[in-house]
């Protein structure tokens, strides 16, 4: 959650003179919701519903850690809340957030990523993927610890302990169409792209991947969550490409703007291939820049053709939105995404909140201008940093595009 702030720092701090500068301390919010769902346990054993919530981990590969989030005594359709991507923009603040998060207790059972099926047969697999909060019970081995940690990018997880055993009690709901493709030799890319035609949002379609639901019947196996999150917006995006590739271009150049929880963001459309843009601008004492003395501008771009310059979870969220909606309106169009992360963006929540309010910045009405040059300007001049950094972006933009800004501006 934290990162580049020496532990001594937080040493001296102790959670109240704010010395890393950060508006509270993230650690001690974490901690507090740890102690809460750790006290809310009736000794060994746990009860609730999943939201649902599950993360398959990295660590010990391909023997992973399958980590279904219960948050204890909460039951019915009030666990929805405790992880909901689409019904907390907007609305849930970052300190809520990472309370919920927080309160979550992970039971552990550890798989080979080959064994999936043995997460199917206990029902843990179509618990995670369910559209509804599904009632759960687990016995652990020992009791969930709350712990302090100080380590960089720490994520507001709540308590986890090794299971002794672990139930499915309610009865899960699956969308239709995955129920038909647990069955179906059908690519995992393919599978994806189905589900997302069904209607099935983004996030069950990450829960079903990770868990081993999709892909060839001989192949499947579990996923990382977060090779997973990569992996479905990846194939939506190129899906997308495919859709557009052959549309008209859009006959304007329009800026698009949105912001939530300290992320703001400028999406600027202008006639020309689908070539996307991605400049992040971290200002000094927002997550992952505590030690900052000044912005530090981050540069990415993905070709028409979906390659991009480099492995970027953020910027893949963010170009999946974008594509989705020149996908919606049958245009394709050259893209320039600018992400401002303030001061109060202090804890990281991960890249949900990036999709959802770049999608969200679509359902306004957007500013237009006659070339591009002049919504760059527009765009860059609404950033709180200094004319050098503007300067900065600008000759950057014109030095990376195909054949600069000037020739876009005349288009």
């Amino acid at each position: 959650m934290l990162a580049r702030v020496p532990a001594s720092t937080c040493v001296k701090c102790k959670g109240y003179r704010h010395l890393c500068g950060l508006p509270r301390c993230p650690i001690l919010e974490r901690f507090r919701s740890n102690i809460r769902a750790s006290l809310s346990l009736r000794g060994l054993n746990l009860e609730g519903s999943t939201p649902p919530t599950v993360v398959v981990g990295e660590f010990g590969y391909p023997k992973v850690p399958v980590m279904l989030g219960i948050p204890p005594s909460i039951k019915g359709l009030l666990a929805r809340g405790y992880d909901d991507p689409i019904g907390w923009w907007g609305v849930v603040g970052l300190d809520e957030i990472i309370r919920r998060r927080s309160y979550l207790v992970s039971p552990v059972v550890r798989v080979d990523v080959k064994d999936f099926e043995r997460l199917y047969e206990a029902e843990l697999s179509v618990a995670a993927a369910s559209l509804r909060p599904v009632e759960s019970e687990a016995r652990l081995k020992k009791p969930p610890i709350p712990k302090l940690t100080f380590k960089p990018g720490l994520s507001p997880v709540g308590p986890s302990a090794e299971v002794r055993e672990i139930r499915v009690v309610g009865n899960a709901t699956l969308p239709p169409k995955l129920e038909k493709l647990i069955w179906d030799d059908v690519s995992a890319q393919d599978g994806v792209v189905e589900l997302y035609m069904s209607g099935v949002d983004v996030y069950s379609i990450i829960r079903s991947f990770s868990v081993g639901l999709l892909g060839r019947l001989r192949n499947r196996k579990l996923v990382p969550t977060r090779w997973a999150i990569t992996a479905v917006d990846r194939a939506l995006a190129n899906y997308f490409l495919r859709k557009i590739r052959f549309c008209d271009t859009v006959s304007r150049v329009e800026l698009y703007e949105n912001e939530y929880l300290g992320n703001k963001f400028k999406i600027i459309l202008y006639p020309g291939r689908p070539l996307i843009e991605w400049i992040e601008v971290w200002h000094p004492m927002s997550v992952f820049t505590a030690a900052a003395e000044a912005p530090v501008i981050v540069y990415n771009k993905s070709t028409p053709t979906g390659k991009t310059s480099t492995i970027d979870g953020g910027f893949d969220a963010a170009k999946v939105a974008v594509l989705e909606y020149l996908e919606r309106i049958r245009r394709k169009a050259s893209v320039i995404i600018v992400r401002e992360v303030t001061p109060e963006y202090y804890a990281s929540v991960g890249n949900w909140h990036i999709r959802e309010t770049v999608r969200r910045s679509f359902m306004r009405p957007p500013k237009r201008f006659g070339s591009l040059e002049e919504a760059v300007d527009e765009a860059l001049q609404s950033l709180s940093i200094r004319d050098g950094f503007r300067r900065e972006l600008k000759s950057m933009l014109t030095r990376f595009r195909y054949g600069g800004l000037d020739r876009f501006a005349k288009g």
